[in-house]
């Protein structure tokens, strides 16, 4: 069985932040380059059988970004401690232990330890580019491999090409109604979900409604639905993280609106959620929002979407016909 070996680079990480080496993030940079790293794997059809990661912050966001730009999920991801601090030993026994099944394996890891890796599996001498780096962040090199992942040794492979992400398109290939666009983000970010949470206060219906991330106006909890989740899912989670709440989501789509963001339009499908449990400020994630119960006449009176005013009576009309 023929086999390649992706060679990827973290993102580039953010240095303002007060954080470890080994929790310092990414910076908007480096998920974006992540990001389209991911997009042209997916386009060049060299999407990997297995992907291999350091669990440093900075290496598992940007495998879990370029994950999700391929299609695939966070869970394709596998972590390995030796890979953060590696040496070349270290690196070598972490392909030794990849799946004989798996052909094409991408490990996602740091420098030194990559471009020393790289070297010492090239037969050959690499030509550095002018500016001395050989995997700057988020670079991907490809190489081809012997037959068995336990046959790695010094000139065993052949380096078929290094890619930087300066060299890719900016934009993502997007297929709407109208044919193929080009936009800002990858295409799950367009497919996004939302949830009414309620509940019935003294005989009446309530609805949570949050501000936005900038406190600007009202609305509920939503965003991406992320790779491997259903629609229903990820609105509970963001029902979680931005209103600080949960409860039995329905699996029954109540509504869908349009969203522009991105430089495209977002298609938000709404699902109601019964409210159980809502936690206090201090235990609430994103407790830089507001948030407060209200009827529904003032609900409907507040939201930026006014077709959420829609939903809002048919979730009341609904409730009101189990009742009867």
């Amino acid at each position: 069985m023929s086999r390649q070996l992706l060679v990827l680079r973290h993102g580039k990480s953010d240095w303002n932040i007060d954080a470890s080496d080994f929790e310092r993030p990414l910076k908007n940079r480096g998920k974006r380059d992540a990001q389209r790293m991911g997009a042209w794997l997916q386009q060049q059809g060299l999407i990997p059988d297995f992907i291999i990661s350091s669990p440093a912050k900075r290496a598992k966001n940007t495998a879990e970004k370029l994950a999700k730009a391929m299609g695939l999920t966070a869970k394709h991801v596998h972590f390995d401690e030796r890979i953060y601090a590696a040496g070349l030993t270290d690196l070598k026994n972490v392909l030794n232990d990849c799946p004989e099944s798996s052909a094409r394996v991408l490990l996602i890891g740091h420098n030194p330890s990559l471009e020393n890796l790289i070297e010492n599996l090239h037969n050959g001498k690499l030509q550095r580019p002018e500016d001395g780096k050989l995997l700057p962040t988020a670079t991907l090199a490809i190489l081809s491999m012997p037959d068995h992942w336990g046959l790695l040794h010094k000139g065993c492979a052949t380096v078929e090409s290094i890619t930087r992400p300066a060299t890719l398109p900016k934009r993502f290939i997007f297929n709407g109604l109208s044919g193929l666009e080009k936009r800002k983000r990858p295409t799950y970010y367009y497919s996004q979900s939302a949830a009414i949470p309620y509940r019935i206060e003294k005989g009446k219906l309530q609805i949570l409604i949050i501000s936005s991330s900038g406190n600007h106006h009202w609305g509920i909890p939503k965003g991406i639905i992320e790779p491997g989740y259903t629609a229903p899912a990820s609105a509970a989670i963001e029902a979680w993280e931005e209103a600080g709440v949960r409860g039995i989501i329905s699996e029954h789509m109540i509504g869908h609106y349009p969203h522009k963001k991105w430089g495209g339009t977002c298609t938000v499908q709404v699902y109601p959620m019964a409210v159980t449990d809502m936690v206090d400020d201090h235990e609430w994630q994103e407790n830089h929002r507001r948030r407060q119960w209200l009827s529904l006449k003032k609900a409907s009176s507040v939201v930026k979407q006014k077709s959420l005013q829609t939903m809002f009576a048919t979730l009341a009309a609904n409730l009101s016909s189990k009742k009867a």
